[in-house]
């Protein structure tokens, strides 16, 4: 039985209003409660026992580095927003708060968070993609240690036996997936469920095919959802599809019940312990030959909430630079199969682990699903949600995005991109 695990965990969407509402009448301006000088805390989502301690290890070197202890709260992802809400509504929030970058967004825009390089940190040696997807409206609030991305994994074996080349356009992953799908075997296991997890997988063949977030309508995402729906028909996708996390499409993958799926890195760890699965990866297939394959910019990032005590604010700083910096990226990235922020600990990431160079070629071109919406990126992933499962369970894809976009622009009228 593989452990599930997931680093794309279902994740509460909390209104930007209520956000707003509840920081602002936290009072971060304020005191709040006293605290020992020398404890600082870090909220995060650790609650797997290896991340955890991989994070409790490095705080220990960063704590004895600064001359200051470090403890961390972990809970799960979909529960970091609404604990430092409650944290906040308190005048307790913790002195760094690791948010999943898709959420930084909406805590920034309700003046939540401090600006990192005013506490110093640079983004020397960061691709500006990555500074991007920790910045909101121009302005530096979340420091990434690593980033990740979706890719294509295959069953070597699989593909061999059946005399097979790990497809690389949309009607090769088709052609591929259908002489694969035999017996309870699918082809390919991807997931399609109703929450982040879903539109995460959705935006490569989305943006691949030249689809924006902006118009969800768009005959370029009405294409992206009729091809799943195509691999769907032909029976490559199980009917379960619509109910499946990436964790449940990994346990597929590795029962043997899928001979391709889309996922990403955090699943390697899990993978390795079935020494009998021999798996690749490669870039996700894009609609046409010699197109390029635009995956999301997945991960966390280190924030300084904004608690008014500006001594404590600067250590939080010094302490996120830490976790963030160039060796500490490194070693975190080869634990968690992850990609390192920074390009000079990316460059040696790639020569400890050659088996994962698509993953850093997919990050290369990776795109922040906040970069043109921000806080707003809520409303659409909520609207696309909807219209997965009504368009994989019978319904056109044109009726089910275009009702997306008013449900989408709706919730986002007030929001600025």
């Amino acid at each position: 039985m593989s452990k599930r695990f997931n680093r794309r965990s279902r994740r509460a969407v909390i209104p930007l209003a209520a956000v707003s509402a509840l920081v602002a009448g936290a009072g971060l301006t304020g005191c709040g409660q006293q605290r020992d000088a020398s404890v600082y805390t870090v909220l995060n989502s650790s609650t797997d026992e290896t991340y955890h301690r991989w994070d409790a290890e490095a705080m220990a070197r960063c704590g004895e580095r600064l001359g200051v202890t470090i403890e961390q709260q972990s809970v799960p992802a979909a529960q970091v927003m609404t604990k430092a809400l409650r944290m906040a509504s308190s005048k307790s929030l913790p002195d760094v708060v690791q948010f999943d970058a898709s959420e930084m967004p909406t805590f920034a825009e309700a003046g939540g968070l401090v600006d990192l390089r005013t506490l110093g940190l640079s983004t020397a040696d960061i691709p500006q993609g990555i500074v991007n997807f920790g910045s909101y409206r121009g302005t530096y609030y979340g420091a990434a240690r690593s980033v990740n991305t979706l890719a294509l994994f295959y069953n070597k074996d699989v593909l061999d036996r059946a005399g097979l080349r790990v497809p690389a356009t949309w009607a090769e992953l088709r052609e591929t997936a259908q002489r694969l799908t035999r017996g309870k075997r699918y082809g390919l296991a991807l997931s399609a469920g109703g929450a982040e997890d879903g539109v995460f997988q959705f935006t490569p063949f989305m943006w691949s095919n030249g689809g924006d977030e902006t118009r969800l309508d768009g005959p370029e995402v009405v294409q992206a959802l009729d091809y799943w729906k195509s691999l769907l028909k032909d029976g490559s996708l199980s009917k379960s599809t619509v109910g499946w996390t990436q964790a449940d499409v990994n346990d597929q993958f590795m029962a043997g019940n899928a001979a391709m799926m889309i996922n990403g890195p955090w699943q390697v760890e899990t993978l390795n312990t079935k020494k009998s699965l021999h798996w690749g990866i490669a870039r996700i297939p894009v609609p046409e030959a010699g197109g390029k394959s635009v995956g999301p910019l997945g991960g966390a990032v280190l924030t300084v909430p904004n608690t008014g005590d500006e001594q404590r604010e600067r250590t939080a700083g010094k302490i996120v630079a830490c976790l963030s910096s160039e060796q500490e990226q490194l070693t975190y990235a080869l634990n968690s199969w992850m990609v390192p922020a920074n390009e000079k600990a990316a460059a040696v990431w790639r020569q400890r682990v050659p088996e994962l160079d698509a993953l850093a070629d997919q990050v290369a071109a990776a795109r922040s699903r906040t970069a043109k919406l921000g806080a707003g990126w809520s409303s659409v992933s909520l609207a696309l949600q909807s219209a997965f499962q009504s368009a994989l369970t019978g319904e056109s894809s044109q009726a089910a995005l275009k009702r997306a976009q008013q449900r989408a622009t709706s919730g986002n009228r007030g929001t600025r991109p």
